[in-house]
């Protein structure tokens, strides 16, 4: 299949609460209807298995505020320790293995749902280099080169269109009330600087009613779709 009749690539960002993943799954169920859509999320999950953690009986919190703690530290001048810097790479071919995957399933003829998207514009949780940051020497160093060209090679592959759906933090916090607000306060800021190398994005306020932020995403998308390849997302599949 030639790389201008793929199907496209339809990135959904936002800080967690924003409504993601009942976003994608929404948006995967509509265009299913005229055309093979699968999702793809492209999240390190990291944070998830923290909050995992932290519900551990005994040291679980003490577990959990240490990890969040290193991984702070990685993003400053300090940057990360050797064990680490390991534990974030390790993280990076995850989601390396799981952009890959997606890209087969795109080269099949699957328009892809991409519930999040690596970035380059923004060091840290926002889907961006978590070595962005480490000592440019020895292993660490290694391995931040390391992570930068698989980042480098994912982000050349840019998404076709993105909704980034915006939330404010007392929101965000409302509807996930597990997550750290100082983490969610970072990411609401991250996120409105990612420029996803130049593609185009629909700005959503995921504030409003559920079926109102649904609609106009569908509304974008058709208008896409159809500016893109003149088939109306609506439009029956067409069988053999």
């Amino acid at each position: 299949m030639a790389p201008s009749s793929l199907p496209p690539i339809i990135a959904v960002v936002g800080c967690d609460g924003s409504g993601k993943s009942t976003m994608t799954h929404a948006l995967q169920a509509w265009l299913a209807e005229s055309r093979p859509t699968v999702v793809c999320h492209l999240g390190k999950q990291s944070g998830n298995m923290g909050r995992a953690l932290a519900r551990l009986p005994l040291f679980g919190n003490r577990l959990e505020r240490s990890l969040h703690q290193k991984a702070q530290t990685a993003q400053t001048g300090k940057g990360p320790g050797l064990a680490t810097a390991i534990g974030i790479y390790a993280f990076s071919v995850r989601r390396v293995r799981r952009f890959r995957r997606m890209m087969r399933l795109r080269q099949a003829g699957n328009t892809i749902i991409a519930d999040r998207f690596p970035q380059l514009d923004s060091p840290g949780s926002m889907d961006g280099l978590g070595l962005g940051k480490a000592r440019p020497t020895g292993l660490i160093g290694w391995l931040a080169v390391r992570e930068r060209r698989h980042f480098e090679a994912m982000v050349a592959n840019r998404p076709d269109l993105v909704i980034r759906l915006n939330v404010g933090l007392d929101v965000a916090h409302a509807r996930k009330p597990d997550h750290r607000r100082d983490a969610l306060a970072r990411k609401i800021d991250q996120l409105s600087h990612l420029t996803f190398q130049g593609a185009p994005i629909v700005d959503l306020d995921a504030e409003e009613p559920l079926e109102t932020v649904q609609a106009k995403a569908r509304e974008a998308i058709a208008a896409f779709l159809e500016n893109r390849d003149g088939t109306p997302a609506s439009s029956p599949r067409r069988t053999q």
